[in-house]
């Protein structure tokens, strides 16, 4: 049987690497996505001397719809045909919603939701044409918070990612693809970095903070258990236990409080 391949965007650090590192040890072949190409050519590099599989390098920008619309086509022209896709490319907006441009709002928006969407929408077909697909959408923990001042589309954009999925995961049961969200908390990458929050995650205890390794690893085996949402870690597994039943009135105040040192202030 031939080698299943995957397209993983955001691979070029963090979670997105870790899945195509994860992958590769399972001999998936791998179409890997990102703005830095150098970035990607680099672990596509590595990766090609530990394990005998192919990997293909694409430069996006998701925030833009004419590029996203472009990797569409050049997956196309490639004759590549993904049976398997990780929406993981993603970032925050630590300002407040008013001290953040509306282009800032909507380039959030572009990667974070409608580029996931548009691309499991065009290779969707494909999966289901075949009997045989995977998908993993990564939202986070926060998709079930009642939100919090800073961040502003951050929970919005991953409660979406939550719902997109479990929908996804019902139209599709029986025919092959399996759907996972997938709904981390605090992770070592270079997230907390690119939205200026490098200090905050310093004062995370260690027991709190997980590997990319072991966030991904769980990922996978959810997926492939068909299970359609995993929270990794037991204390993200509290919190969403608490965020999920404790009334509003109680736990809204106690996230807004504990948000506040995640917020960028003004």
């Amino acid at each position: 049987m031939p080698a299943k391949t995957y397209l993983i965007t955001g691979a070029s650090s963090g979670i997105g690497a870790q899945f195509a590192r994860s992958y590769a040890r399972r001999g998936i072949n791998l179409i890997l996505v990102a703005r830095r190409l150098d970035r990607l050519e680099a672990l596509a590099a590595e990766l090609r001397v530990a394990h005998d599989i192919e990997i293909t390098c694409l430069d996006a920008d998701l925030s833009d719809r004419a590029q996203v619309n472009g990797l569409l086509t050049r997956i196309k022209e490639m004759n590549l045909r993904p049976d398997g896709l990780i929406n993981n490319a993603g970032y925050s907006l630590a300002h407040t919603f008013a001290a953040t441009t509306a282009k800032q709002q909507l380039d959030f928006i572009e990667v974070c939701v409608a580029a996931p969407t548009l691309l499991a929408r065009e290779l969707l077909d494909h999966m289901l044409a075949q009997g045989f697909g995977r998908i993993i959408n990564v939202s986070s923990m926060v998709a079930f918070s009642p939100g919090a001042s800073g961040h502003t589309l951050y929970p919005a954009a991953k409660a979406y990612m939550l719902k997109f999925s479990r929908s996804l995961a019902a139209e599709v049961a029986g025919r092959g693809v399996k759907v996972t969200a997938l709904c981390p908390g605090s992770t070592e990458s270079e997230f907390q970095h690119s939205n200026g929050m490098d200090a905050v995650l310093k004062t995370h205890p260690a027991r709190f903070v997980q590997t990319a390794e072991a966030v991904v690893e769980a990922a996978i085996r959810a997926n492939e258990a068909g299970r359609e949402v995993i929270v990794t870690g037991w204390t993200n597994k509290l919190a969403v236990f608490l965020m999920t039943y404790m009334p509003d009135g109680l736990i809204t105040p106690l996230i807004r409080w504990g948000a506040r040192k995640y917020q960028i202030e003004e």
